[in-house]
């Protein structure tokens, strides 16, 4: 029987709830347990396929299809472990399933309500994830404890103490602790007030996360306890920081994991974190470090960082893995559309995934400016097809060469419909052509990478693009185009597919590699002009 560890949150969103619960599913796993992990949204969307970015961040695509928000992708990378389309559940899937099971007669003509329909359904879909190899689930409760539609989970994970057991259940509650700048002094009553919020519900938190920009006083901790009936030392402060790698090793320190194991009632097993450590060290160096790879990030979505998370985190633990920092800079396509120069001061770029025709041309501007002034460039998604329609026009001489995403009846069609028209997600095949520089990166002539699109490569121009020097490097196993590159450039590589969704913290993507350690040769070629230039 799988032990369960429920992670919620108070007072405000965004206090770093989805990584406090991947911090915990890393330590336990780095204590040699086998780990699961879950997160319920509480929003009526049925995944998140249609969500804009300026509200939730990049969507996350799982091995199986699944998308979620960018808290799946913090999962994967902080437990070095695949997820499913079952780690995030929407109240659209909750309630479809409810709905459904009516319709079909599933409840003998009983009154569907919120109790018990919905949250046996929420239930049922937990206890899916109860498997004999898996020791415990990580579960993380979206939004924060007093939202309405937040209750049905709330009221849910209460009856799982009841069904599961005391010993085989945890409840974690993530707060925020304020600090009035006049006084510095830490103020408790709005997480006072959140845990009352809890109880009322009838959960009464094991564990209380205190996020605060200032490390808590003594006394704030004393107040905490004693106020939350909570144990003085399950009373764990969560620091702001922007360095990821430091959230895990912090938490760590205050015993976050034993804690939990003592009240589940299990092992505390030795715990090796080495990997973490050191990186934890190399992240610290860059930071400070003076020298950061320039890396301009194009794309549309530029207001929210988080729009690119999978991406940033790719590039900069592929610095870190090389000795490097970077300093990734997000960049409007449209601006790089009016003024394609002002990629002048980074010393390589990468073109962004996304859809629609917003910014469109601004990629293509991009990969122009990256192809004429041999600059290291990676497109990836509508970034490898702005690449690929740059080429057909100015070097191919393919006039009004597009995409039929915004041109149906483009005369020149070099970006079509995915046959049969839908959109393909997943991770599928791919077939490299052995010889390239791609074959090459990957080291093998065969790879499984994740896809998001609904428009691929069209493979009817591909001697044409071959005779002008573009080559189609890999390609699914049915003969459709999936990645390009110019042999005769530094670095200039195309994918349909996402490689950043494959990143991990502690090693990345062979392609970002390859692309960060070219970068850093770009990097002191231009430090040595500039040198000789001041000389």
């Amino acid at each position: 029987m799988s032990k369960y560890i429920f992670v919620t949150g108070g007072v405000v969103s965004g206090l770093g709830k989805g990584i406090t619960a991947a911090s915990m599913a890393m330590l336990l796993k780095a204590r040699g347990y086998t780990v699961d992990m879950i997160k319920f949204d509480p929003y009526f969307n049925v995944d998140s396929l249609y969500l804009s970015p300026y509200q939730h961040g990049e969507v996350f695509v799982t091995d199986d299809g699944g998308e979620g928000d960018l808290v799946l992708g913090h999962y994967e990378r902080f437990l070095d472990q695949n997820l499913s389309e079952n780690s995030n559940i929407t109240s659209g899937k909750i309630y479809s399933s409810v709905i459904k099971r009516e319709r079909d007669g599933d409840y003998d003509g009983e009154s569907v309500q919120v109790v018990p329909h919905i949250t046996d359904e929420i239930k049922r879909t937990l206890y899916r994830l109860d498997r004999k190899e898996t020791d415990f689930v990580v579960c993380e409760i979206g939004g924060v404890v007093g939202d309405i539609e937040s209750h049905p989970y709330l009221e849910a994970i209460r009856q799982c103490r009841n069904e599961l057991g005391k010993g085989n259940a945890v409840y974690i509650h993530v707060t925020l602790v304020p600090v009035i700048e006049m006084s510095g002094e830490h103020k408790t009553k709005p997480t006072q007030n959140s845990v009352k919020e809890l109880q009322n519900i009838g959960i009464q938190p094991d564990i209380i996360v205190c996020r605060s920009d200032y490390p808590l006083d003594d006394s704030s901790k004393k107040k905490l306890s004693m106020f939350c009936n909570v144990d003085r030392d399950c009373i764990i402060e969560s620091v702001t920081t922007d360095d990821l790698y430091q959230v895990p090793l912090r938490l760590h320190a205050q015993n976050f994991s034993g804690l939990a194991l003592k009240k589940l009632r299990m092992e505390e097993r030795e715990l090796d974190i080495t990997a973490w450590t050191e990186m934890s060290v190399k992240s610290e160096r860059a930071q400070n470090s003076k020298n950061k790879l320039k890396i301009a990030l194009v794309g549309k979505y530029t207001e929210k960082a988080t729009a690119y998370q999978s991406l940033t985190d790719a590039l900069n633990t592929a610095a870190l893995l090389k000795g490097k920092a970077v300093a990734v800079t997000l960049v409007s396509s449209a601006d790089v559309k009016k003024d394609p120069n002002i990629l002048a001061d980074y010393c390589a770029i990468v073109i962004a995934p996304g859809f629609g025709v917003r910014g469109f041309e601004g990629k293509v501007a991009a990969a122009k400016y990256a192809r004429e002034n041999n600059v290291p460039c990676l497109m990836i998604g509508l970034g490898a097809q702005a690449g690929l329609v740059e080429f057909a026009r100015d070097v191919c001489h393919m006039t009004g060469a597009t995409s039929q995403e915004f041109e149906q009846n483009t005369p020149y069609p070099v970006v079509r419909f995915v046959e049969p028209n839908m959109l393909k997600k997943g991770a599928f095949p791919s077939m490299i052509t052995a010889g390239t520089y791609l074959n090459k990166i990957y080291g093998d002539t065969t790879a499984r990478e994740r896809h998001r699109h609904r428009f691929d490569f069209n493979g009817q121009y591909e001697q044409m693009f071959l005779k002008n020097g573009l080559v189609f490097a890999a390609h699914s196993p049915t003969g459709v185009p999936e990645a390009f590159e110019i042999p005769t450039h530094k670095f200039f590589i195309g994918t349909i597919y996402n490689p950043e969704y494959r990143s991990r913290l502690l090693y990345t993507h062979p392609l970002f590699a390859e692309f960060v350690k070219v970068a850093a040769t770009e990097a002191s070629k231009q430090a040595k002009h500039k040198q000789d230039d001041a000389e």
